[in-house]
Order: structure tokens, then C-alpha cells, then sequence
């Protein structure tokens, strides 16, 4: 019986020559000698091709070199492998491609949930929907990519046991939300465009890729019924900064805080004003009416 010196003859890590005898589904036989076969599964024949039928790669009456996997001499099984002849690239990924460091590669799918770049050596990358994009609301990657495109990519993380290459694109700009409570403060008076509406308020563009919403409660002192009633898209406004949340990444705006502090900050002036001229500030005051009023009075008569 062959299969009683194979414990002698073969070892696990041990390469070995043999000819392929058949073909199925889930792998290639290859005959090592006389009464000896193993079994090269299909996920044992590349690294990084996915490999969706053994014939791809193997064909019966093939010579082929494998290296041996397991030994099961009670159920008379030997497992071989063919893509451990190869060095693994995800082992070197990590030194050609450091995090960090920016790619380039083309696209080769777009999915529900992310971009697939092939950055060569059999590997693709995947840019997941939620990193294509700081600001912009991505409802599906075929927005920005289509099949064919060139990218260009920081890498994010490498997992060699999942092998799994994550990308990100809009790592290659400032994150608008850094140091945004540096930058932004409550109560701070800014201008800007609206971007869109909703329902519920008005988009505003603070600055590139970073947008502010004034609730539909927030865009008059007055009750406003609709948002297209106050406000259009591109139209540019002034409002008050009412809230920052950098964690949720929503930045709260208001007219009406903007015309309150507007008219406080007159109160306050007048009051400043009366304060330097309090011997004449009442007739003054009464003066400036008499004339206002005279002079309306001297217009009427002149027509």
C-alpha cells in the first residue's frame, strides 16, 4: 500500500511535483506517485486572483509544482497548495505601500458601498462611500467614479489576514471640520451662499466644504411657511452662528439671532450716544423731529 510510507516520504511545508488527473469545481487531483493523489483546492491556487473555476488555471495531463499543506493518512487525504510557491504580496504591501502614502490605479468596480481600484500585483483597494467626501453627501459612488477611471488615493489601513486594502480620497484635502471651534465661534456674524433647500431650513457655505443650516424656525423674526419663501438658492445671507457641533459635524445659523443682535448692538450705541450728550440730547432729539417734520411739511408745499 503506497499510502503506508507517505508519513516518510511527504511532509507538510515539503515541494512537490506531480500530474494533474481531474478536474472539479473545487479544485485539480494531482497524482504524486502511483496510488497517491492530493487535492490543490481553488482557493489554494492565488494569492489575489480570484480564481472562479480550477480549469482556469490547471487542465488534466498538466505537471505542476505544489507545496503540501496537510497529511491525513487515516482518511488517506493530502492537501497542496500552488500559490504558496509564490511570495505573498500582501506581505510586502505594507513596505511598497505605507500608510499613508498616496496611489494610483484604476477603477474596476463601483459598488453600493465603495470603489474598487486595482493598484496592481492581483490587489484592489477599496474606497468606502463614507471616505470619497469631507462634505458632500454621496448617495452612491457612481456620483463621482465610473469603471475605467484613474484615481488618485491615500491608503488608510492594510489588513493582511482579511486582506482587505482600504483607500480614502478626501484624505488628500484639509478636513474642513479641523480646528473648527478655532476658526468658528457662537455668536460670530458670518455671509454666505445657500447651497439647497430643504423642508426644514436653508443650506449655507460657510466655506468650501463646510456648510452651516438655518432652520426654517431661524430665517425671519417672522413665522415662515415655506423656506423658498425667504430664501433661493444662491442667494447670499448674513446670519449668526447659534451652534457647533464638530462631532456631529452641523453647524447651527439664524437670521433672526443676527437681527436681534443687530438691534441690541443699536440699543446699546444710542445708549452710549445719549450717555456723552445728556444736557441736550432731549431737544436735541425733539429738534431733529420739528425739522424732520417741517421739512416734510415745506415738500408737501412745494408740489
Amino acid at each position: 500500500n503506497p499510502w503506508d510510507k507517505v508519513p516518510e516520504k511527504y511532509h507538510v511545508g515539503d515541494r512537490v511535483s506531480g500530474k494533474v488527473v481531474s478536474i472539479k469545481d473545487y479544485g485539480a487531483f494531482v497524482e504524486l506517485e502511483d496510488g497517491v493523489e492530493g487535492l490543490i483546492h481553488v482557493s489554494e491556487m492565488s494569492w489575489t486572483n480570484k480564481v472562479k473555476h480550477p480549469s482556469k488555471v490547471l487542465n488534466p495531463g498538466d505537471s505542476v509544482d505544489c507545496q503540501v499543506l496537510d497529511i491525513d493518512t487515516k482518511n488517506r487525504r493530502i492537501s497542496l497548495g500552488l500559490k504558496q510557491l509564490e511570495s505573498n504580496p500582501w506581505d510586502l504591501l505594507e513596505q511598497k505601500f505605507p500608510i499613508g502614502s498616496t496611489v494610483e490605479g484604476e477603477v474596476k468596480n463601483v459598488t453600493d458601498f465603495g470603489v474598487f481600484v486595482d493598484i496592481g500585483e492581483g490587489i484592489d483597494g477599496l474606497i468606502h462611500i463614507s471616505d470619497l467626501s469631507w462634505s458632500k453627501k454621496v448617495n452612491h459612488p457612481s456620483e463621482m467614479f465610473e469603471k475605467g477611471a484613474k484615481v488618485r488615493a491615500i491608503v488608510l489601513s492594510i489588513d493582511k489576514e482579511t486582506e482587505k486594502f482600504s483607500l480614502g480620497i478626501k484624505q488628500l484635502e484639509r478636513d474642513p471640520w479641523e480646528n473648527i471651534k478655532g476658526r468658528y465661534k457662537i455668536g460670530q456674524s458670518i455671509e454666505g451662499k445657500v447651497t439647497k433647500l430643504a423642508d426644514f431650513g436653508a443650506f449655507v457655505e460657510l466655506e468650501e466644504g463646510l456648510e452651516g443650516l438655518i432652520h426654517i424656525s431661524e430665517l425671519s423674526t417672522e413665522q415662515v411657511g415655506k423656506v423658498a419663501d425667504v430664501v433661493q438658492i444662491g442667494n447670499t445671507v448674513k446670519a449668526e452662528i447659534i451652534s457647533i457641533d464638530a462631532r456631529e459635524r452641523k453647524i447651527g445659523l439664524s437670521v433672526k439671532a443676527m437681527v436681534r443682535s443687530e438691534e441690541r448692538a443699536n440699543i446699546e450705541q444710542y445708549g452710549g450716544n445719549k450717555g456723552k450728550s445728556t444736557s441736550n440730547t432731549l431737544g436735541d432729539l425733539l429738534g431733529a423731529k420739528f425739522n424732520i417734520g417741517k421739512g416734510n411739511k415745506n415738500e408737501g408745499e412745494n408740489k
